[in-house]
């Protein structure tokens, strides 16, 4: 086995190790980031009134988006996996690795543009709710 080899396979194990420990202790962070009890996480234009339904358009519309794109990251996270299975269950052919690899490159590619229309969809809601 090449240096080169053994050293993707340790940068590979490392990157693996990373995104598990982000899987894991990314919910507790997020948890700690506002108080469940008063707010759900939602800012005060995105309250929900008392029979349950919201009555802002825009916060409707950037609701359906966030979902959407919360679904689109799913398949991402989903993609990634799949290819790691394959990349894992490749037997040494480099074939199968090399197309393993485009496809977790095309995926995080994915998941950045995932998060970036997130981003961009927030604050142009956020700026609609000032501005009105």
């Amino acid at each position: 086995m090449s240096i080169h080899k053994t050293l993707s396979a340790k940068a590979s194990s490392v990157l693996a190790l990373g995104m598990l420990g982000l899987a894991l202790f990314a919910p507790a962070i997020a948890s700690a980031q506002g108080d469940p009890a008063t707010d759900f996480g939602l800012t005060d234009a995105q309250q929900i009134n008392v029979s349950g339904s919201q009555t802002d358009p825009k916060i409707v519309i950037a609701n359906v988006i966030n979902i959407a794109l919360g679904f689109l990251g799913i398949l991402a996270v989903i993609l990634i996996i799949y290819a790691g299975f394959k990349w894992m269950t490749a037997g040494g052919n480099d074939d199968q690795v090399g197309e393993a690899r485009k496809m977790i490159l095309q995926a995080v590619i994915g998941l950045v543009i995932i998060f970036l229309a997130y981003v961009i969809t927030n604050f142009v809601v956020t700026r609609l709710s000032e501005a009105v």
